[in-house]
């Protein structure tokens, strides 16, 4: 089946049918249900290489996440796709490392199936991303870059308010040794997230030894090591504040396997909220950077540059705010648990004491 013989069908012209397939708005409504409906009965599949050719437009979206097997990035996948379904887009997916070849590998691909935009979204490793895709014109949403190159927009992250609560929360429950793992150090936002901690522990005059900032890299196995780390210390924290959540994750692992048991000797925070949080036992207290948010704000930004043609130019689009989502893997610190149960027992014995010699006197008379 082909576009003359659609056209036939349906009584039109083949450049009608042409248009209502790359959704002109020159085509009257009726006349494109029409050829839409002939388009349905018969399971004719447009040529979408030869359609971008003629339109100029591939109706393709890219988005570059880090490392798929990361649970924070599959809510941001989904989002995406069902926007692309939304608004009839095709998303080219792809998950990529710090591997030179495998970036370059990535960028290549989606210049050579022409993308409409991309939204790379790997917090921390896009620098030669944007200069591949500027160099082609191709629209770009990335996550904290400053750039004045054109067809770019930034995703701002807020990172500093959900640490704040954090480490305010652990402060009002009495802890004084509060250690942070921080992802690794040649990933930009990993190091935003440690900054943001050094400043808030100031902001409350807390002083943070050094043994206390383990880096890590944003995996379970690194958790495990840097608590064992802070286990073997001299003197232990009462607290950690994860860069993610699956570090946190790593940290309650290990805990468990020194006999450690959460919150009562350990209080452990970790930053994303992904979908794993609230099932770890304890549920873990943990920093909301919502994904959903994320995915709407990058998908909405390529669809503002492509489809309306206007706000080409570089500018920030928005700011993701996070929060403290407390769950029960935080608790009072080990020292003051330990003068608040001293206090109680000895409130207890002391009404006991009482009540018994009143009732011997009552007996006694």
């Amino acid at each position: 089946m082909n576009l003359r013989e659609i056209a036939s069908r349906a009584k039109v012209s083949i450049a009608t049918v042409s248009r209502t397939i790359n959704r002109l708005p020159t085509v009257r409504p009726a006349v494109a249900r029409r050829v839409q409906r002939v388009i349905d009965e018969v399971g004719y599949y447009p040529n979408t290489h030869a359609r971008a050719l003629v339109s100029g437009r591939s109706r393709i979206f890219g988005l570059m996440v880090s490392e798929i097997t990361n649970p924070f990035f599959p809510e941001i996948v989904q989002t995406f796709e069902d926007l692309g379904l939304e608004h009839k887009y095709e998303i080219l997916l792809s998950s990529i490392t710090s591997n030179p070849g495998r970036l370059e590998m990535a960028a290549r691909r989606m210049i050579e199936l022409r993308v409409d935009g991309v939204a790379i979204l790997t917090f921390g490793r896009e620098d030669g991303l944007v200069d591949a895709f500027r160099q082609h014109e191709i629209p770009a949403v990335v996550i904290d870059i400053e750039s004045s190159g054109p067809l770019l927009k930034t995703i701002h992250i807020d990172y500093h308010h959900g640490i704040r609560q954090a480490v305010q929360h652990l402060a009002a429950l009495g802890h004084l040794r509060i250690a942070f793992i921080s992802g690794p150090a040649d990933l930009k936002t990993a190091v935003e997230r440690k900054v943001a901690f050094q400043e808030c522990v100031t902001e409350i005059e807390l002083k943070v030894s050094p043994e206390f900032l383990i880096e890590g890299d944003h995996t379970m196995e690194a958790g495990m090591r840097a608590m064992s780390a802070l286990a073997a210390a001299p003197v232990r924290p009462s607290a950690v504040i994860c860069s993610n959540d699956m570090t946190a994750i790593g940290v309650m692992r290990e805990a468990f396997e020194l006999a450690l048991e959460i919150p009562r000797d350990l209080s452990v925070v970790g930053f994303d909220d992904t979908h794993f949080a609230q099932f770890t036992t304890p549920p873990l207290t943990t920093v909301r950077m919502s994904q959903a948010e994320i995915a709407r704000m990058a998908f909405r930004a390529l669809l503002d540059s492509v489809e309306t043609q206007c706000s080409r130019t570089s500018r920030d689009i928005g700011t993701i705010k996070t929060e403290l989502v407390l769950r029960r893997s935080t608790g009072i610190a080990p020292r003051r648990f330990k003068k608040i149960t001293a206090d109680r027992n000895r409130r207890r014995s002391g009404g006991q004491g009482t009540r018994q010699v009143g009732l011997q006197s009552i007996l006694r008379k």
